[in-house]
């Protein structure tokens, strides 16, 4: 690279190093150019199957081998160029795209579309050794070598600088490449390490300036006065601890800081993808809620997603369906399942396992499913992670399974797939909540309170609905449109920021339903406790006051609408109601304690349930409030297997390692298996079927699937 473009490089990047010190308040500001749909992007009547693939590790020869196999199994698409930075960039300004221009180009000859992902993560070894600043720093203040992947400083100004280089050249090189189908960035970023260095520390402290102003704000934000902690000035502060002690608020804020580098080196990305490339969406495989660091996505995804996409690794349907829910938010696009689950780390796989999981991905909004991987890996930290083809070279059933799903997609993408939901239902999630819920230990008390995770109460909601076989989004209330939605449930939000209260309240006021449950609405946005009537911001809004608490012996039971329902919680609290009204109250107290209360708020109702949100204690609610609000309940199923119904069709998916029999009335045609049946449904263990009515007419009484108009439309 010459001079001039390297400096012309510096130039397009100085957006990365300013927002390295900027709130997301102020990265909202983005959502201004949030990703709309776009006309040439994928749409309606259009299915995609492939897999991840790393030419790096093929010869040429194996690579036209590679080719062949994925078209004679009707892949149309893969995702390529993660993982790899120094290949393209060997050293620093040398760049080497000819490899992959042979690659991309014999892809496109083949009929299949390529997603091209911006490497990031990790960062090149000449990279760490050119800028020690992009070293991990630990807490103990020693450098880490860059032994494993994502061992990168992400908010050093020279990482930044560097990956946005690398990032318009890729995207000049390929923007117009006819094989080219969208643009990723940055590989599982969420799953990076915190550093430690003084720079690190500097960037933190100007990051708490540009937040709070001045050291009286975050002095009262940090509640300081807490055992002699007050800070004098700005070069009092250290950065807290991730991995030990230290109090919620400033455990909170670090993350937070993190979040904010995290999302604005994607948006950042994203801003030049719409310079360079704005007919090409971004479809990026992101992990927010990695354990190691995490980043508010829900809060933020539409500044640099265009569909949400993700690793589909389920281990059961449930949870599996929720994360991908999760992924969605309330985009207008479906979902790609970017890394899809073919094997695992010592999984080899289950025959018939990917299929039907691809075809519960269906049943959600997704439009894509890529396996990882095509190729099993010889080397590296993967060698025992299983792809569609074997260490010695040959393909393995596996390939044949997901030729099974192209084969199956291709007929269904003129069948009304993908599909397009329209929830009348929203579950809030909180980036927050989930932080604040279980701060570092050993001596933070909310550790001791806060007994049910959080991630599992927010499920808890999900689930039921999801049995149900209805559509549901999961949203942060205060970054999201609450009007489409019939009801929002808000489980265990422990965070209840000023604009997620205003969104809630506002809601309720103009017709809405909320259902809140236990632990939420406790402390405010810096992680302190309210000392206003709890839940905190919204007592009025749901007529109640809620201080005590208590655990039970055994598991409680409530009573609603004259029956009785047995959950799995000991834990519950004791709502003081002045407006709202009980509907239902817990069994075997000593005391008459409401277990569910209901309040009018202007036009709306909001109730509140007195337990953590578990699958058990949300169901009987859900099942009254589907019947009051005239929500639509999907196609009725035995345990395990879902359904979804798409222009007079159902899709039906047997989850279960059994046979399951569905009752259908009168005379159907199984489309998939291109066979007639009458009344009953038999899927076998993880088999799926189309079918409809032989006179065409809804099978199920189910809402028909409305939105099958062109996206951008």
């Amino acid at each position: 690279m010459t001079y001039f473009r390297r400096i012309q490089g510096r130039i397009a990047c100085k957006l990365f190093l300013h927002l390295a010190t900027m709130s997301l308040t102020l990265i909202s500001s983005a959502e201004t150019q949030q990703s709309v749909a776009h006309a040439k992007w994928p749409g309606p009547g259009q299915l995609f199957v492939g897999a991840c693939y790393q030419p790096v590790d093929r010869s040429p020869e194996e690579i036209d081998q590679d080719i062949a196999l994925m078209k004679g199994a009707g892949f149309n698409v893969v995702r390529m160029g993660d993982l790899s930075w120094d290949s393209f960039e060997p050293a620093e300004g040398q760049f080497n795209f000819e490899w992959f221009d042979r690659i991309i180009d014999k892809m496109q000859a083949a009929g299949i579309h390529v997603i091209l992902d911006i490497p990031g993560p990790p960062a090149p070894i000449w990279l760490h050794r050119a800028y020690p600043g992009v070293d991990i720093v630990n807490q103990s203040g020693d450098r880490v070598p860059p032994a494993e992947r994502y061992m990168d400083d992400i908010s050093d100004p020279d990482y930044r600088r560097e990956v946005a280089i690398l990032g318009e050249a890729m995207m000049k090189r390929y923007a117009r490449h006819p094989a080219l189908i969208a643009v990723g960035y940055d590989n599982e970023i969420g799953n990076g390490y915190m550093s430690y260095s003084p720079a690190d520390r500097l960037r933190f402290i100007g990051w708490l300036k540009n937040k709070y102003g001045s050291i009286d704000a975050l002095n009262k934000a940090w509640a300081t006065q807490r055992w002699s902690r007050r800070l004098a000035s700005f070069d009092d502060v250290d950065l807290p601890l991730a991995d030990g002690p230290g109090p919620s608020e400033r455990f909170l804020d670090l993350h937070r800081f993190w979040s904010d580098t995290t999302v604005s080196l994607l948006a950042g990305l994203d801003q030049e993808r719409r310079r360079i490339a704005p007919d090409l969406p971004a479809i990026s495989n992101l992990w927010d809620n990695a354990p190691r660091r995490g980043f508010d996505y829900l809060s933020t995804y539409k500044s640099y997603v265009s569909y949400g996409a993700e690793g589909f690794y389920p281990g059961d349907p449930v949870s599996g369906a929720f994360g991908a829910t999760m992924v969605k938010g309330d985009l207008p696009t479906p979902i790609w399942f970017n890394e899809f689950t073919a094997g695992g780390g010592g999984f080899y796989g289950t025959p018939g396992r990917s299929r039907m999981y691809a075809y519960l991905g269906l049943l959600l909004g997704s439009q894509a499913t890529l396996a990882w991987t095509f190729n099993s890996h010889l080397g590296g930290e993967e060698q025992a992670l299983f792809g569609l083809i074997d260490h010695d070279n040959t393909p393995s059933w596996k390939l044949d399974e997901f030729a099974h799903i192209a084969s199956d997609f291709k007929r269904l993408q003129t069948l009304g797939f993908p599909r397009y939901p329209r929830p009348e239902v929203a579950i809030a999630y909180s980036f927050a909540s989930f932080v604040d819920s279980h701060p570092n230990g050993p001596s933070n008390t909310t550790l001791q309170y806060f007994k049910y995770p959080y991630t599992d109460q927010v499920q808890g909601a999900f689930a039921p609905l999801f049995r149900d076989n209805m559509d549901v989004s999961i949203i942060n209330v205060g970054h999201a449109d609450l009007t489409p939605y019939k009801l929002v449930v808000v489980p265990a939000d422990f965070v209840m920021d000023e604009a997620s209260a205003t969104a809630l309240r506002e809601y309720v006021r103009a017709g809405g339903a909320v259902l809140m449950t236990a632990f939420s609405a406790k402390v405010d946005e810096h992680g302190q406790w309210f000392n206003t009537p709890l839940p905190g911001r919204l007592s009025d809004v749901f007529g109640i006051k809620v201080n005590a608490f208590y655990e039970t012996p055994k598991p409680l039971s409530y009573e609603l609408d004259g029956k009785s329902y047995q959950t799995d919680v000991r834990f519950y609290e004791v709502p003081e109601p002045s407006t709202a009204t009980t509907l239902a109250r817990f069994k075997d107290l000593p005391a008459d304690v409401p277990a569910i209360t209901i309040n009018q708020f202007g036009k709306g109702k909001a109730l509140y349930i007195a337990m953590p949100a578990s699958d058990k204690v949300m169901q009987p609610i859900l099942n009254q409030l589907i019947a009051t609000l005239s929500l639509h309940r999907g196609p009725e199923t035995p345990e395990g297997v879902y359904a979804r119904s798409v222009q007079g069709r159902t899709l039906y998916v047997n989850s279960t390692a059994s046979s399951q029999s569905i009752p259908l009335p009168g005379l159907f045609h199984a489309t998939l298996s291109d066979r007639d049946m009458h009344d009953t449904l038999q899927l076998k263990s993880f088999e799926v079927e189309l079918v409809q009515t032989k006179n065409n007419d809804a099978l199920m009484q189910a809402k028909p699937n409305a939105g099958q108009t062109k996206i951008g439309e």
